[in-house]
């Protein structure tokens, strides 16, 4: 009796550790878009050890891929039903209930991973939070995410980018000038915060900081898509 409960357990740590190989195996054939030979992976993965919440996760991952919104949906959520702690489980989730249209369950899930201690990058989740409330015209709530994002880490280039272009399109044009040159003159510039930076002079028909900007632009991000959107610009702020 000793013996072949020995010999059950061990073949459980098998299948598990057999589920672990076909979840990775899994995520890297949707890496390559091999759809069917992902799917495959992932079902056998999820016969070895349906209690895994990562083979959950991947096969969400893998059925939004495949345009199967309704099982994608019961894999997230039975995902962070085994795991209700994961960070990065609340966060795909969330990105998948704003790609989806559900701009209030995303933000609670954006504002659980941003708020759990385990998760690495908080300030990503704040961010994306604001783009999905930007995406759903909630314009005063997207700036407090991209606020909130500012103040876990001042330097996150994105959503000093986020939230001066969100002013930008509001017409509040002295509140992303301060969003620029408040970020530009304590950390590196970004070719996009820099062209952002000639839009928002030019809208204030400041010609001289335009042109500072601008010549910054074209000398220190010669070949990159920003240069050559300034090109393109000519003299139109927009």
């Amino acid at each position: 009796m000793l013996l072949a409960g020995c010999a059950s357990r061990q073949m459980i740590r098998q299948r598990h550790r057999a589920a672990v190989f076909n979840t990775e195996l899994g995520i890297a054939y949707m890496q390559r878009d091999q759809l069917a030979v992902a799917k495959r992976k992932l079902d056998l993965a999820l016969k070895e050890n349906p209690d895994n919440p990562s083979v959950h996760s991947a096969r969400a991952l893998l059925f939004v891929r495949l345009g199967e919104p309704r099982r994608a949906d019961r894999e997230f959520r039975e995902a962070l039903r085994l795991a209700p702690h994961n960070p990065n489980f609340q966060n795909d989730y969330a990105v998948y209930l704003c790609s989806s249209g559900r701009t209030s369950q995303g933000v609670k899930y954006f504002l659980m991973a941003a708020r759990n201690p385990l998760y690495l990058t908080p300030v990503a989740a704040y961010t994306n939070a604001g783009v999905c409330l930007r995406s759903a015209h909630q314009y005063e709530e997207a700036a407090k995410m991209f606020r909130a994002a500012l103040a876990v880490r001042p330097n996150f280039s994105q959503a000093a980018w986020q939230l001066a272009d969100l002013d930008l399109k509001r017409g509040r044009l002295a509140q992303a000038r301060a969003v620029i040159t408040g970020y530009l003159s304590s950390y590196n510039e970004t070719p996009d915060l820099l062209l952002l930076a000639v839009k928002v002079m030019r809208a204030q028909h400041d010609k001289l900081d335009a042109a500072l900007y601008a010549r910054k632009l074209q000398l220190d991000f010669p070949g990159s898509a920003q240069a050559r959107a300034l090109a393109r610009l000519g003299n139109n702020p927009g």
